[in-house]
């Protein structure tokens, strides 16, 4: 593509703290100008977060307290360094959680113990409580964008807030000469951003369309090893090398559009399939919004240009919002769970009867729990071929603000595991209880809420380690008020010309994901689906298929009635879904198995609809 300058080329290193620890010396040894790495998520936020309020509240200093940054980040970073310096790739990562300066702090340390020459700066100004008590004290409701309600009425203490900043500050950092930038919490997707600002001389201003475009290269690469075929639902033609799944590489050019790749000689594939299901992960709508730029999402189109190599094209930007994201933790209370196994005929029976007498050993205790389900999750089928596959787990999960019920736990004064124990010898036949019940004893849980804060209110600022400088990045001037409704931020359509159904010929009953491929996300307590087909005609029968009402029938009991927001992706045969608060309070909070929202789009491509034959006679994805 043409360009004044080559394009870019940027690795993603990491999508969050449980990913592998190879990762930057693996990606320093391929042909990458930036390493881009993600430690962070909502849910460590809120871990670190309420971490760093209670050590304040027990009067512990930053200074004597253990550093409050991703504990698993320094292993993955120490090997790499003398190849980050020997072939001058620069490093940016979230990964300072609720002490970006301490962690800075410790790469500098580690930097002179190996004798090496990298300046090391740190960006700050996401931790933003001051500012949203001061706020809160004016009168600013801090609307919940999942739903709704004002924080004022929230009937729990907000101990952090943490806002999502952009790439600005990371585009400064590299070019006042840092090799390595430690965030804490900018947007996953913002070091790309900010290394392709510095590289291609972007203005913030007016080049929208092109920062937009990063945006979405960043999304594709943020989380790793997903878009190079991690969770993809076409994984069964991924199984040799799947034990060692690569690395993503975007090379960026200056118009904006790029090429992904992967790192050489590893398992998985770049693919236009495993980029749109990452493209369609944790998105909220056909508007995707970033400090730096508002990404349009529904005229991108994707080519496989050779194997392992995507052209991406076509994202149109528009002005940076005038607000950004910030999400607020408080403590919720204590949770815990208790499981038993029940085996084989009338489980639901069974269940019934354990429910029962479980109650009834807590009497008006149970009125003193804010939740408290019984779920009996399997089933045993016909003529089961193993004891295992016969078992259901029943499920008790309580959460509560008293933390009494469930930390007492003697025969003078029982709780919630005494309670659920006690009936064994009452038990139907077959039950067991679980053998480790450690997860009956409470813990503590968090509580998230998702609003949006005026960037105007942000103190966002890079500081350098080798200067002890700190720069001010300003709120771009060219910003847009979206609005904070969510009606207000995306649109959502059926679709325009729908297909009659009969009109692709004879059907078979049968999973939708036979030939459906999909993704699901969460972003606090929504939601998201994408689907997408191999072929424009399955894409015609989807989008016809796939109404707002067909998805609400096919989610069944799953279906809370929060609201489903719907619209499409011609360039990549996609059909994208919101769910509207469907994740029970995000997943510090969740009462749920898929508090991250990771499995709703598999369960509902096992849900069976009348799928055409001739799709059908392509093969199974």
């Amino acid at each position: 593509m043409p360009s004044m300058k080559r394009p870019i080329r940027i690795a993603g290193s990491s999508g969050g703290f449980t990913d592998r620890q190879r990762a930057i010396s693996s990606l320093a040894n391929c042909d990458v100008d930036v390493i881009v790495g993600d430690w962070m998520s909502e849910c460590t936020m809120s871990w670190h977060g309420a971490a760093k309020a209670d050590f304040a509240s027990k009067g512990v200093s930053d200074e004597d307290r253990a550093g409050l940054y991703d504990p698993s980040f320094m292993a993955n970073l120490t090997p790499a360094l003398e190849a980050l310096q020997k072939k001058g790739i620069k490093l940016a990562v979230n990964a300072g959680a609720s002490d970006t300066e301490k962690l800075a702090k410790a790469v500098v340390e580690v930097v002179k113990q190996q004798g090496l020459d990298l300046k090391v700066a740190w960006i700050e100004g996401d931790e933003v409580m001051e500012a949203v008590n001061k706020l809160l004290a004016a009168g600013e409701k801090f609307e919940n964008i999942c739903f709704g309600g004002n924080l004022a009425d929230w009937p729990l203490k907000p101990l952090a807030a943490q806002c999502y900043l952009g790439g600005a500050g990371i585009a400064e950092a590299l070019r006042q000469g840092a090799d390595i930038i430690v965030c804490g919490r900018v947007a996953d997707a913002a070091p790309t951003v900010g290394a392709c600002m510095w590289w291609h001389g972007w203005n913030r201003e007016s080049d929208f369309d092109p920062i937009a475009s990063s945006l979405m290269a960043g999304h594709l690469i943020e989380c790793s090893s997903y878009v190079c075929g991690g969770y993809y639902s076409g994984f069964k033609d991924l199984f040799d090398g799947c034990e060692n799944i690569g690395f993503p590489i975007a090379e960026i050019h200056a118009d904006g559009s790029f090429y992904m790749e992967k790192e050489p000689n590893t398992g998985g594939e770049i693919s236009v399939g495993t980029c749109t299901s990452q493209l369609l992960y944790e998105i909220q709508g056909p508007q995707y919004y970033g400090s730096d730029a508002v990404a349009l999402l529904e005229g991108i189109k994707m080519t496989q240009v050779e194997k392992d190599k995507v052209y991406v094209e076509g994202v149109k930007g528009k002005a940076p919002p005038t607000t950004t994201k910030v999400g607020i933790t408080a403590k919720g209370g204590w949770q815990a769970e208790f499981h038993y196994y029940l085996c084989g005929l009338d489980l639901e029976q069974k269940a019934e009867w354990t429910e029962k007498q479980v109650r009834y050993s807590m009497g008006k205790n149970a009125q003193k729990f804010d939740v408290l389900k019984f779920t009996l999750n399997g089933y045993s089928p016909d003529d089961p071929r193993n004891q295992d596959v016969a078992t259901a787990d029943l499920r008790v999960f309580v959460q509560t603000k008293d933390r009494s019920l469930v930390v007492r736990d003697t025969m003078e004064v029982p709780g919630f595991n005494r309670w659920c124990m006690e009936n064994f010898l009452q038990s139907c036949p077959g039950a067991t209880i679980e053998n480790d019940i450690r997860q009956s004893a409470g813990k503590e849980f968090y509580e998230y809420w998702a609003a949006l804060l005026p960037q105007s209110e942000v103190k966002h600022k890079v500081k350098l380690m080798w200067t002890s400088d700190a720069i001010d990045i300003a709120v771009p001037k060219s910003v847009q008020e979206y609005g904070y409704k969510r009606e207000e931020r995306q649109w959502s359509y059926e679709t325009k010309s729908p297909k009659a159904i009969e009109s692709f010929g004879t059907t078979t009953r049968a999973p939708l994901g036979w030939v459906v491929l999909g993704r699901s996300g969460d972003k606090a307590s929504d939601a998201n689906i994408g689907f997408f087909t191999r072929q424009q005609d399955e894409y015609d029968w989807l989008r016809s298929l796939l109404t707002i009402s067909k998805i609400k029938q096919l989610l069944g009991p799953e279906y809370n009635g929060g609201g489903v927001d719907r619209f499409e992706i011609p360039g990549i045969r996609a059909v994208h879904f919101l769910l509207h608060d469907h994740l029970d309070r995000s997943y510090n909070a969740s009462s749920t198995y898929d508090g991250l929202g990771k499995n709703v789009c598999e369960y509902l491509r096992a849900k069976y609809v009348e799928v055409p034959n001739v799709f059908l006679r392509r093969g199974r994805v």
